[in-house]
C-alpha cells in the first residue's frame, strides 16, 4: 500500500467513524461513562472525527500483543474515557470466535485468508492492510545448536516447534519450508506465535519458526536467525471494524487510528514492514 493509498485508506475509515459515530452514540454499545464523552482523533492531524464513548473491543493476533498494547494507551490517551479491550491469539481462533457470535468491535488478523473467513460470514467489509511481517528463526540464547540456515532445522537432534498450519504463522513456515526444500518434523504444533516462541525461551525445542517481531520483543530471552527463504512467506495484516460490532464508532475510530502515521511509526519500529 502506498503512501497516498494508506491516507486514502485513513479518510474513509475516519469518515466511517463520523457516519458511526452519529448513527451509533445513543447505542448500548456506544453510551459514554457517567459524566464524560470522548472525541476521537485520526491521529493524522489530531482532527476530531466522531464521538467515541464506553469500550472498544479488539480481537487480534498474537504477533500484535506487544505494538498493539502500546496503541492500545495511546489511543485512550488521546480520548479520555475510552477503555481498550484485548483478546489476542491466534488468527484462526480468533476468525471462528466472531463468526460464532463473539462480542467484538475491531478484527485485526495475521493473514488475509483468515480475514476472508470473517468478511465471507458477512462479518466484516473493506478490511485494510496496515503492515507486513516475515519469518526468523527463533533459537535460545547463544544458539546452542549453531544454526545458521534454514536446512539446519532438519539436522540430526534438533527439535523444532512450528505453528499448527491453519494458523497464519504455520502457514508461512509451510510456505518457507517448501521454499528451502526443506522437510522436518516439528516435536510441537502451536495454536499461535506465542506459544511457539515460548517453547524455544524454556529451552523445550532447539529452534522455532516465529515472526521477525516476535524475535525483536523478546530479545532479551532468546536470539534469531534470518533467511532467504523469508521472503517467500510475508504476512499481511488486515484490519476491519466488524459489522456487528457493539461500539459502531469506537471500532471505526480504533481502525482509522492503526492506519494513522502515528501507528505506523509504531508498528515499524516494533520490526513490522509497510504495507
Amino acid at each position: 500500500m502506498t503512501s497516498s493509498t494508506r491516507r486514502t485508506a485513513v479518510a474513509a475509515l475516519a469518515a466511517l467513524a463520523l457516519s458511526a459515530g452519529l448513527s451509533a452514540c445513543g447505542s448500548d454499545g456506544a453510551k459514554p461513562a457517567a459524566g464524560s464523552s470522548a472525541t476521537a482523533s485520526t491521529a493524522a492531524g489530531g482532527t476530531a472525527t466522531a464521538k467515541v464513548s464506553g469500550t472498544v473491543t479488539v480481537f487480534a493476533a498474537a504477533s500484535l500483543k506487544e505494538s498493539f498494547t502500546a496503541l492500545g494507551k495511546k489511543f485512550e490517551a488521546a480520548n479520555p474515557g475510552v477503555k481498550v479491550t484485548f483478546n489476542f491469539g491466534g488468527s484462526s481462533a480468533l476468525a471462528q470466535s466472531i463468526n460464532s457470535g463473539a462480542p467484538a468491535d475491531v478484527f485485526a488478523a495475521a493473514s488475509p485468508a483468515t480475514m476472508k473467513t470473517v468478511t465471507d460470514a458477512k462479518g466484516a467489509t473493506d478490511p485494510k492492510v496496515f503492515v507486513r511481517n516475515t519469518l526468523e528463526i527463533a533459537v535460545p540464547k547463544g544458539n546452542p545448536k549453531h544454526i545458521a540456515a534454514l536446512k539446519d532445522l532438519a539436522g540430526s537432534g534438533v527439535k523444532v516447534a512450528l505453528c499448527a498450519q491453519q494458523v497464519p504463522c504455520g502457514a508461512a513456515a509451510v510456505t518457507a519450508l517448501k521454499a528451502g526444500g526443506v522437510n522436518l518434523t516439528p516435536v510441537t504444533l502451536e495454536q499461535d506465535v506465542k506459544g511457539a516462541l515460548t517453547k524455544v525461551e524454556l529451552g523445550e525445542v532447539d529452534a522455532s519458526l516465529v515472526y521477525r517481531t516476535d524475535v525483536k520483543s523478546d530479545a532479551a530471552k532468546i536470539d534469531g536467525v534470518d533467511f532467504p527463504e523469508a521472503a517467500k512467506a510475508v504476512n499481511d495484516y488486515p484490519i476491519a471494524p466488524l459489522a456487528k460490532a457493539p461500539n459502531a464508532a469506537g471500532a471505526a475510530a480504533f481502525a482509522a487510528y492503526i492506519l494513522s502515521p502515528e501507528a505506523q511509526a509504531l508498528l515499524t519500529a516494533a520490526g513490522f514492514q509497510a504495507p
